[in-house]
């Protein structure tokens, strides 16, 4: 299993704008082959020392069968829209992808 924490830092004030975005997408997604979980997360206080809190980060969490699924997704028409639609809303993205040992 491969999984996927992809962090997408938004210019302030458009996590809603992006969100309207995303969201039509998160079924497709789900349906995809190898799809076993992709969903988006915020940042939620919780008072611990090492959390920093940003209102304008979307955290994607996504669990993949197969790398293959994961480079599927990543060429797939729903996905290339996706990406194309939120480049103005997105500042940067960061990427990790594991896999359990």
């Amino acid at each position: 299993m491969i999984n996927v924490i992809a962090s997408i830092q938004l210019k302030p004030g458009k996590i809603n704008e992006y969100l309207s975005i995303l969201k039509p997408n998160l079924p497709i997604v789900a349906q995809e082959k190898g799809c076993i979980e992709y969903f988006p997360t915020v940042d939620v206080p919780t008072g611990l020392p090492p959390q920093i809190l940003d209102e304008n980060v979307i955290t994607i969490i996504e669990k993949w069968e197969s790398m293959e699924d994961l480079r599927a997704h990543l060429k797939a028409p729903h996905y290339l829209a996706y990406k194309e639609a939120v480049k103005d809303l997105v500042e940067k993205v960061s990427l990790s992808v594991l896999q359990g040992i």
